[in-house]
């Protein structure tokens, strides 16, 4: 189920029949809210939903193995072939295609006959979260930090609506204690969830559709025509676009949550305000950054044995974590540089060069600078190929004579307003939370009906799905 592109009601009679039955029956609840995961994520194709079944009991049954494991080694041994076993059908599905032509290739290069046979494989719908949360349940039941969950509620966890197909990555030791708990109805933030669910529809369906639609598809599509201006604005454009869609569907996602009860963790703190690339990563995607640097970074050594060791492991891990997001070499070139931004910052660090702004005016500017470095980052992050980022962004040079066709005063508008809006101080998205929960039920309705009226009058018709279900 792509929300928001299908049926709206289908999705909240599932909020709100499973709300009931949290808050009414002791177990049911679970077994409902598990039937109606996969009937979620069947809506969009119920021959995944098996793969969904299978990876929550491997992670299950690798689990169970781990923690009856006598010796530490074979605890090693053990949680090393189920973490290896769980991403088998991440790495069929999401790379044995760009294997197989990459291959192919290298031995057309050197004159050699061999391919490997190039099968249709269609991507299943948020692998790449749900592989992730099942690894580190296994992994946190390996080193001690998580006890091993029953059947119904690890099937639970890893299948829970709201985080299913696009995040946050929620760790065990996050939800499954929020899943053993009986739930009060009288507690549940009605008016943080509606604030956050319909925050995160502004994003989307207005902000990111309209960008997406006015200006980054047409330019990122044909870079080679465009202008200057057009190209520096497809730029700037998709970077609100990714972080519009993207952080909007998990305000969605952590809303619906919390109208049932439950408390995910946060995943974007106004990143494009970060004043370093390392602050960049601690705001953007971070139940990501986090997971990477939990399960993959510390695991390889993190800083721990030496300096050179150090800046390997982040490439490695950065590297990695841009292969995560899609099997193509953008991807790899992505997290490549995302990895040699950190260690450069690393390295300016132990340099003594990087120190904490002093003013508000050397904030803007470290702010202005590791919003440019990430926006080159995006272009290959959006680009089809490696030539189409240098094509485009070799138009911020060459481009300025040409007459620029996508620019508007509404283009402007809005990739401004959405800049200036990272530096919206916290405590007055609080205050209109705190106005709409002393509104009664009757009064906050028209006022949320109002609101989500405005997004579908302002919203375009056809509104694309997600850009991170594909991933």
């Amino acid at each position: 189920m792509l929300f928001p592109t299908v049926d709206f009601a289908i999705f909240f009679v599932l909020v709100f029949v499973g709300h009931w039955l949290l808050n009414h029956l002791e177990r049911p609840w679970k077994w409902f809210m598990i039937a109606a995961s996969y009937v979620f994520y069947g809506w969009w194709n119920w021959r995944f939903v098996p793969l969904l079944i299978g990876v929550s009991a491997m992670a299950q049954l690798g689990a169970i193995a781990v923690s009856r494991a006598r010796s530490p080694r074979l605890r090693l041994v053990v949680n090393g072939i189920a973490v290896a076993l769980l991403l088998v059908p991440l790495a069929f599905f999401k790379y044995y295609g760009f294997l197989a032509v990459n291959v192919t290739n290298s031995f057309i290069a050197l004159g050699m006959g061999y391919s490997l046979p190039l099968l249709q494989v269609v991507l299943p719908v948020g692998i790449s979260f749900f592989t992730f949360m099942a690894i580190s349940y296994v992994v946190d039941v390996y080193r001690g930090d998580f006890e091993v969950a029953g059947w119904t509620d690890t099937f639970l966890y890893l299948a829970f609506f709201p985080h299913l197909v696009a995040g946050p990555i929620v760790r065990p030791g996050e939800l499954i204690p929020q899943i053993r708990e009986r739930r009060d109805e009288r507690h549940v933030d009605v008016a943080g969830a509606s604030w956050l669910i319909l925050g995160g529809l502004f994003k989307k369906v207005v902000v990111s559709s309209f960008l997406a639609a006015a200006i980054v598809d047409p330019v990122f599509g044909d870079p080679a025509v465009s202008s200057g201006p057009d190209a520096l604005f497809a730029i700037l454009g998709y970077a609100i676009v990714i972080y519009a869609d993207f952080s909007g569907y998990t305000d969605i996602a952590i809303g619906v949550a919390r109208l049932l009860g439950f408390r995910f963790p946060l995943n974007f703190d106004r990143p494009y305000a970060a004043t370093s690339i390392q602050d960049f990563w601690r705001r953007w995607h971070m139940t990501l950054s986090r997971w990477l640097r939990d399960y993959l970074y510390i695991p390889l050594g993190g800083n721990r044995r030496g300096t050179r060791r150090t800046y390997i492991n982040v490439m490695v891990t950065m590297v990695l974590g841009g292969l995560w997001h899609g099997a193509a070499w953008t991807f790899v070139f992505w997290g490549a540089y995302h990895g040699a931004l950190l260690a450069v910052h690393q390295w300016r660090v132990r340099r003594g060069d990087v120190r904490d702004p002093d003013s508000g005016v050397a904030v803007l500017r470290r702010s202005a600078a590791t919003f440019g470095l990430v926006c080159v980052g995006w272009v290959f992050f959006r680009a089809d190929s490696m030539e189409t980022a240098f094509v485009l962004l070799g138009r911020l040079v060459t481009g300025w004579a040409t007459p620029t066709e996508f620019v508007t005063p509404m283009v402007v508008f809005t990739v401004a307003g959405m800049l200036a809006l990272q530096y919206w101080p916290k405590s007055l998205g609080l205050w209109v939370q705190s106005g709409l929960s002393r509104l009664r039920p009757a009064p906050m309705g028209i006022v949320l009906s109002i609101a989500l009226l405005a997004i579908v009058t302002l919203g375009p018709t056809g509104v694309a799905p997600f850009i991170y279900f594909q991933f």
